[in-house]
């Protein structure tokens, strides 16, 4: 009988014990039991992603594109994930970010087919050097490198994490099991605090990040030395964000390849971030590349960095200046 008694309290502790290492509902739609609910997990990762652009769109923004539009259960689980510290959700929103990872990495190759291929660009997937040894050489596979856009210190002291760059790592770690040779570089900074932009509009925001951000000393030629460069983030609404992540990328590439060879060899270099050149009017292309659509070509050097986040505000999904 005392045996009997003891089930339910057994019970109840098992309950309670599940409950401090899985959700009690569903991140998306508060279903009981599930981590994240079939519906919610279709909202979030079910459709294939696709570019994203915000209105207006600021200036130096990469090709951005995102697995889910910022919406009812997308919202609602990645919300869960960021303030409420629902760590169980990382696994399904690092699937969803992959996702739009690859779909970049394939419009970027495309891109770079369109204007000469065989570059190292974007669209390589990892693919980088040759190795040494000539024509049979057999070729190094760069891994990608996704950059993920840092949270200002103060909200990772309070939310206790970093959102982005924990759902980089489990992106990475998704493209690795899929095939894709992939890491995370955590080497943004914040230059100094920024005003909360929640309550900024879009020309706001873009003033109160540009210059924000920053790369850490040193990691210039790690960026520079990697296959192709994403940039990552949890949710993109005017994409100001991004567009300063890109210039301080491209600033420490910028700065990583004059140290070492001198102020004169954006024509001769090859980058994560500025991968080739064709080898025609190099005078012209001495510390600043010129750009040629989003990919260059003709001549120009082309950039091979571009963005991917898990979610976008819907009416950058409604937008196609194709």
């Amino acid at each position: 009988m005392v045996a009997m008694r003891g089930k339910p309290t057994v019970r109840r502790w098992w309950t309670d014990l599940t409950d401090l290492v899985l959700p009690a509902e569903c991140g998306g739609c508060g279903k009981a039991r599930a981590v994240l609910c079939t519906r919610c997990r279709t909202a979030l990762s079910g459709t294939p992603p696709c570019r994203v652009r915000p209105d207006p769109e600021p200036p130096g923004l990469p090709a951005v594109h995102a697995a889910a539009p910022y919406a009812d259960e997308v919202r609602a689980t990645l919300l869960a994930h960021k303030e409420r510290g629902v760590l169980a959700l990382t696994g399904p929103l690092g699937v969803a970010l992959a996702g739009a990872v690859r779909t970049g990495l394939r419009e970027a190759r495309r891109g770079a087919d369109g204007a000469g291929a065989g570059d190292g660009g974007p669209g390589d997937a990892g693919a980088g050097d040759t190795g040494s040894g000539g024509a049979g050489a057999v070729r190094r596979r760069r891994p990608v490198l996704l950059v993920p856009v840092p949270s200002a210190r103060r909200s990772v002291r309070t939310r206790g994490h970093d959102p982005a760059r924990r759902i980089a790592l489990a992106a990475a770690g998704e493209l690795r099991r899929t095939g894709t040779s992939a890491r995370v570089l955590a080497v943004l900074r914040q230059r100094y605090a920024v005003a909360d932009q929640s309550a900024l509009d879009a020309r706001q925001r873009l003033d109160n990040l540009t210059g924000a951000l920053t790369v850490t000393p040193g990691a210039g030629g790690l960026l520079r030395g990697g296959g192709a460069l994403v940039l990552v983030d949890d949710l993109m609404t005017t994409g100001a964000s991004l567009a300063e992540a890109a210039r301080a990328v491209r600033a420490a590439t910028a700065a990583s390849v004059e140290s070492r060879a001198g102020p004169d060899t954006y024509g001769r270099t090859r980058s994560a971030v500025y991968p080739a050149e064709a080898g025609e009017g190099r005078e012209e292309r001495k510390t600043v590349p010129r750009m040629a659509g989003r990919y260059g070509g003709g001549g120009v050097i082309r950039e091979a960095i571009c963005a991917a986040v898990v979610a976008a505000s819907p009416d950058s999904f409604e937008i196609n200046r194709n």
